[in-house]
């Protein structure tokens, strides 16, 4: 998979999770800055700001299996779970400590899911449009999605939801250009390859029988021990999914956060908006020495 025009200009790294591999991107030295996606974006999604920081800070990137360069199998456990343990089994890998864990979509609920287990390891947050608690808030274009056999056609067979992300994640329409678009659509590129974006869609814990509603529970019971952390929080106002109920959620969570709220950005927060993000962040962790 080559993305075009040298918008992902990074060398890949791979662990295998017997059999299958997990790919990641392991770029700079200092701080460890752990950059976790969401559906259907990949590493890709955080390029702007690993080529901001990789010279002051190590920042590691990993795609969730079944997306970005990971491997995606068809028969496998796509659940939150199963992605919070891969998480941790990287960690564990590069042996990382003192962790600024940056989080955007499902990697809210994945990169939190990972802090819970592991709060000795997480020394500051940074939150993109995401969530890690319950909520009854889905829009109906993703409630569309989950219906069985339709929802399949519709992500597999049409690729109807990265289709649809690359229109309307980014509200400054210039910034998604032939080459950015392609780079976001380039993993996903047959039925196959789209395994995990209907997954995700799927495990979304909308009642407490879905498999992952026990997991998104004890994550949102334990988010208070984080409260004392550096909380920096980036948010896009005319995010069609995670909006602004979602972020004053947050603001109570986090009531000592520094929040940026960004009034011409939508969910795809970095891509509208990295350039003035870029220096949010880096005061923040200069400021907020480990």
């Amino acid at each position: 998979m080559v993305i075009e025009g040298g918008l992902y200009p990074f060398t890949s790294h791979f662990l295998n999770l017997n059999p299958h591999n997990y790919h990641y991107l392991d770029e700079g030295q200092g701080d460890t800055l752990l950059m976790v996606h969401g559906n259907p974006t990949w590493s890709f999604y955080y390029r702007n700001l690993i080529l901001g920081l990789k010279n002051s800070y190590r920042c590691v990137v990993p795609d969730h299996m079944g997306m970005g360069k990971s491997d995606k199998p068809q028969n496998y456990s796509y659940t939150l779970s199963k992605h919070i343990e891969n998480l941790e089994s990287l960690v564990d890998k590069l042996d990382l400590n003192d962790i600024t864990l940056l989080v955007h979509d499902w990697g809210g609920a994945i990169g939190m899911g990972f802090a819970v287990r592991h709060p000795e390891k997480i020394k500051r947050i940074v939150l993109f449009n995401t969530a890690a608690f319950l909520s009854d808030k889905i829009p109906i274009r993703l409630r569309l999605c989950r219906i069985p056999v339709f929802g399949a056609l519709a992500i597999r067979g049409f690729n109807a939801f990265a289709l649809a992300a690359v229109n309307m994640a980014c509200k400054n329409k210039e910034r998604m250009t032939e080459q950015v678009r392609a780079g976001y659509l380039a993993p996903y590129n047959n039925y196959a390859n789209r395994v995990a974006n209907l997954r995700f869609v799927q495990d979304i814990p909308m009642d407490s029988n879905a498999p992952s509603y026990s997991i998104v529970k004890n994550i949102e019971e334990n988010l208070a021990r984080f409260s004392a952390l550096p909380v920096l929080i980036a948010w896009g106002a005319k995010d069609f999914v995670f909006t602004d109920q979602f972020l004053n959620r947050w603001k109570k969570i986090f009531p000592d956060a520094e929040v940026h709220w960004i009034p011409d950005a939508g969910h795809y927060v970095l891509e509208d908006a990295h350039e003035r993000i870029l220096p949010w962040v880096e005061e923040f962790l200069k400021r907020n020495p480990i």
